[in-house]
Parts: C-alpha cells; sequence; structure tokens
C-alpha cells in the first residue's frame, strides 16, 4: 500500500524538501555568514550516500521536489554524483541553488546528471558592490555562469537578490532589466534574522516586499499570478514580457500557513521549520541503522508533529536563531 502523504498537525502536506549538501562556500555574503567562518569537521558532515538515503526516503514519503542547497553545493566534492543519483528518483522538480561561480564549467554537467531549475544568487550588477557584500566573489564569473546556465537549457532559471535598504535597494530597477533581457526570472527576498552578523544592522537594512514592489512599480506594471513554484515565493507577471517577479516575504507577509517545506542541514538534522529549532537528528539514525532504512522513515513521519505553526521573525534586526544560513541550507 502507497505511503500516504506526509502531512503536519496543522494539516500541511510537506511534498518539498531542501537538502544541504556543504557548510562550505566561497563567498562570504555579509547577511549568510561571519567573515571568519568555523566549519564542520569531516566526521559531522553527512556522505553523500547518506544525504541520497534521505533523499530517497523521502520520495517515498511522497516527497515531489528536492533542492539541493549549502552553503555552495558546487563546492562539494563529487556533487555531479548525488545529482544524478538524486536525478533518477523521479522528481516533479529537481533544483538547486548556487552562487553561480562554478557554473561555467558545471552548468551543463549539471543538466545532464538530471538537474531541472537552477536558483542563482545575484545582490549586485555592480563589480566592487558585487565583492563587497560577498567579501570574496567576484561578479564576472557568476555573469558567465548565468550565461552557461542559460545554454545550458535548464527547464528554469531564476535570480535571487536579497534587498538590503542603503545596501542594493537603488539597484532593483537595473536587477529587473537584466532578468528581461536574459529572459529569466528574479525574485527579491527579505534578508532573514539568521546568526549574528556586524556588517549592518538587520533592522535599518529591512525593505520589504512592499517597498521593492513600489520601487519596480515605477517601472512596469505588476500583476500578480496565482502560479505557484512550490515554496514561499508569491510571482507577478509585467505585460511587455516573459519575466516573472517573485516577492519572498519572511517579515511582512509570511507565507507560513502554506508552508510545505522542511530542511535537512548537512549535518543531519531534520530542521521543521526555517525560523524554529524544532529539528532531529538523522544522522544518529541513519548511522545507527546503515543498512535497513526503516527507522529513518519512522524517524521522518513522526518528526512532522514536531512542525510548528508558524515562525516569528520580527522586523527590528533581532536575531531570533543564532545558526547562519550557511549551516540552515538555503
Amino acid at each position: 500500500m502507497p505511503q500516504a502523504p506526509l502531512t503536519d498537525r496543522f494539516g500541511r502536506t510537506v511534498n518539498y524538501v531542501r537538502l544541504s549538501v556543504t557548510d562550505r562556500c566561497d563567498f562570504r555574503c555579509v547577511y549568510c555568514m561571519a567573515e571568519e567562518m568555523t566549519f564542520l569537521p569531516r566526521q559531522q558532515v553527512l556522505t553523500l550516500e547518506e544525504i541520497a538515503r534521505v533523499a530517497r526516503t523521502f520520495v517515498d514519503l511522497g516527497t515531489e521536489k528536492i533542492r539541493l542547497t549549502g552553503g555552495e553545493p558546487l563546492v562539494r566534492r563529487d556533487i555531479l554524483e548525488l545529482v544524478r543519483e538524486i536525478g533518477g528518483y523521479g522528481l516533479r522538480d529537481f533544483a538547486m541553488t548556487t552562487n553561480g561561480s562554478q557554473l561555467p564549467a558545471m552548468a551543463e554537467p549539471l543538466r545532464k546528471a538530471g538537474l531541472k531549475r537552477l536558483n542563482i544568487s545575484l545582490d549586485s550588477l555592480d563589480a566592487d558592490k558585487f565583492h563587497r557584500i560577498t567579501r570574496t566573489g567576484r561578479l564576472s564569473q557568476v555573469l558567465d555562469g548565468i550565461d552557461a546556465a542559460r545554454n545550458a537549457g535548464f527547464e528554469g532559471i531564476k535570480l535571487n537578490t536579497v534587498v538590503m535598504k542603503g545596501g542594493n535597494d537603488e539597484e532593483v530597477p537595473e536587477l529587473v532589466e537584466f532578468a528581461r533581457r536574459k529572459h529569466i526570472d528574479i525574485t527579491f527576498i527579505e534578508e532573514m534574522p539568521l546568526g549574528e552578523i556586524s556588517e549592518h544592522d538587520r533592522g535599518e537594512a529591512l525593505c520589504t516586499s512592499d517597498e521593492v514592489r513600489d520601487i519596480i512599480s515605477r517601472h512596469h506594471e505588476l500583476t500578480p499570478t496565482p502560479e505557484d513554484s512550490g515554496g514561499p515565493a508569491r510571482y507577478y507577471r509585467m505585460p511587455d514580457s516573459g519575466t516573472k517577479i517573485g516577492f519572498i516575504s519572511p517579515h511582512s507577509h509570511n507565507f507560513c500557513s502554506t508552508c510545505n517545506r522542511v530542511r535537512v542541514t548537512v549535518e543531519g538534522r531534520l530542521l521543521l521549520c526555517l525560523g524554529n529549532e524544532h529539528s532531529v537528528d538523522l544522522r544518529r539514525v541513519l548511522r545507527g541503522h546503515p543498512v535497513n532504512d526503516e527507522k529513518l522513515r519512522e524517524a521522518v513521519i513522526n518528526a512532522m508533529d514536531l512542525k510548528p505553526e508558524r515562525h516569528h521573525f520580527s522586523s527590528d534586526g533581532d536575531v531570533q536563531i543564532l545558526r547562519f544560513m550557511n549551516m540552515t541550507g538555503g
């Protein structure tokens, strides 16, 4: 008998899993991590085989969408082997979030391995500002990666921009025009209060989705669309372009009532909510039962009762969660 879909105690079906494959990254984005980071020792990190077991178990339990995240997933050694494995699971949607730095060489192999969609982070089109935000990144490398992804023929490519008031908010119109020229979608994201940072005050830097939408509306007519990517973004269309504009609003318009997703960190913590610490240690189950996946299935099913109704991010810059975004998994 087929397994009933995973459902939490609030009646939400969970069919989307974000799997982190590494906490490491070749960038040090100011809203994601500290400049000097201590990364997990190897023995605490799930092996690719363990990540595949988790993915397979979720698929057996009705998961339709998996996104690989990090850190930067493309710095994980032998990542293509994992993509090929999960790419054979028959998912409706198989995606990856990346900073784009490795895409000039990796885009085509990823597509051939079975990856369907890419989200590429792009917070500025100014090379100096891009370097300040990422601390180590080169804009030209990411732009080449975006072109490589377009040439590789992915089903979908979307840009992700974290908007910071006084940081890159004045670039919103230019980023929209860039997406329109490239015939790809773009989503603007409110910064999330994860991890202690020192470069800016998150309360002062918060630029809400309403503010970003107002900026864009001065240049383009925006019409809400009911299209659903299976994620938290709310989308708008423009009458003269195929580019969709999305908004992810954890502060101003939280998306908790329709949350269909959970995250698995690279150390094997099943996080039931981005903005809470409710979690289950899947690594302990994986390594305690290295052959049989039944205990893993039980752990995942039972964990659904821990999924909270909503998160409670504040808009004053206070940090509710001490783990950095690279530890959370995209």
